[in-house]
């Protein structure tokens, strides 16, 4: 399976190619990067400290989508959804890890949905998708007895707050509950609050270092305390689960898909 990548010379994009590269039943059909990008030009898989391939790094993304059977966008909310727009026109099935989509975003890729099959994830790593389903578990388990907090880390260069999977995190939460999150969700507290609500799911943001991603989701009672952590010490664990849900999806019919249903967990 041809696979395209959107922002290919960043972080996340060159490790996704590299993951293409080492997956027997993926080919890496190229890449694109905003114009004006140092690298531009340059060969896709060179970039990513691997041998030459051929395919140099492009700026036209309908040229890649053309090329490519599935397409992978880690890249920013404006470009994901320009880019979700043309692989809809062109039908062409898309992975989103794209994180910080508003709701009107959202609402706009569930469009695109109808017409191409897309997985859009807030986490790809097979662990923390283990850690979505516990926690939506424990927290019809436990129930209201039990407060929820969840505290996420990243590193100093994360833009949005919190993070995408502490807010799935919170939803699953909620839906585990029956409730909907944007309800019960504490996610500004500083200066004199007042007492926690019973029932709210509160969040806590920290940025620094090099921290890849750090998620905690914590069930407080009077009595007693129960913690359900993961901790993710590289990006690969993103790109491989975002290369595994790729090779799914390109055989799914159009429809908006989890990681859980790549999984099987849904």
């Amino acid at each position: 399976m041809n696979i395209g990548i959107f922002g290919a010379a960043g972080r996340m994009g060159q490790m996704l190619v590299r993951e293409v590269v080492a997956t027997e039943e993926a080919r890496i059909a190229g890449g694109v990067e905003a114009p004006g990008h140092p690298a531009n030009g340059f060969d896709v898989t060179q970039t990513a400290g691997l041998a030459a391939s051929g395919k140099k790094i492009g700026t036209d993304p309908l040229t890649l989508i053309k090329d490519s059977d599935v397409l992978i966008d880690f890249t920013s909310p404006a470009a994901t959804l320009d880019h979700a727009k043309l692989c809809a026109r062109n039908g062409k099935p898309l992975v989103i890890g794209t994180t910080g989509i508003e709701a009107s975003g959202r609402t706009e890729i569930e469009g695109y949905a109808r017409q191409i099959p897309i997985v859009w994830a807030s986490n790809y790593s097979v662990g923390v998708n283990v850690l979505f389903a516990l926690t939506k578990q424990l927290a019809g388990v436990l129930g209201d007895d039990f407060d929820i907090e969840i505290v996420e880390m990243h590193h100093r260069h994360k833009v949005d707050a919190p993070s995408g999977t502490a807010l799935t995190l919170g939803e699953m939460a909620a839906a585990g509950r029956g409730k909907n999150l944007k309800d019960i969700a504490a996610r500004g507290r500083d200066g004199i609050t007042g007492a926690r609500k019973k029932g709210d799911i509160g969040f806590a943001a920290l940025r620094g270092g090099e921290v890849v991603g750090d998620h905690t989701v914590m069930f407080a009672s009077d009595h007693e305390r129960l913690e359900l952590t993961h901790k993710a010490s590289s990006r690969e664990v993103f790109a491989r689960g975002a290369v595994r849900a790729a090779l799914w999806v390109g055989t799914q019919k159009p429809g908006l898909y989890s990681m859980a249903d790549v999984l099987g967990l849904a």
